[in-house]
C-alpha cells in the first residue's frame, strides 16, 4: 500500500475516482443475471468507500 493521502484535494480526488469504479461495477451488472456473490461485492465496495472516509475524516492535516 501506498504512503497516506494527506492533502484534502487528493482524498477527495481518490474518493470520487473510487465512486466512479464503483458505478461503473454498477453500471456493467446485467440485472437479470446477478448473483447473491455480484451484490456482496457492491456491498464490500460501499463499506470500503465509508471506511476510507472515516479514515480521511480522523487525518490531521
Amino acid at each position: 500500500m501506498g504512503s497516506p493521502i494527506l492533502d484534502k484535494n487528493m482524498q477527495v480526488n481518490f474518493l470520487k475516482q473510487r465512486l466512479n469504479m464503483f458505478l461503473e461495477t454498477l453500471d456493467a451488472i446485467d440485472p437479470e443475471e446477478t448473483d447473491l456473490e455480484d451484490i456482496d461485492r457492491l456491498i464490500e465496495m460501499v463499506d470500503e468507500l465509508e471506511s476510507t472516509v472515516q479514515e480521511f475524516k480522523h487525518r490531521e492535516v
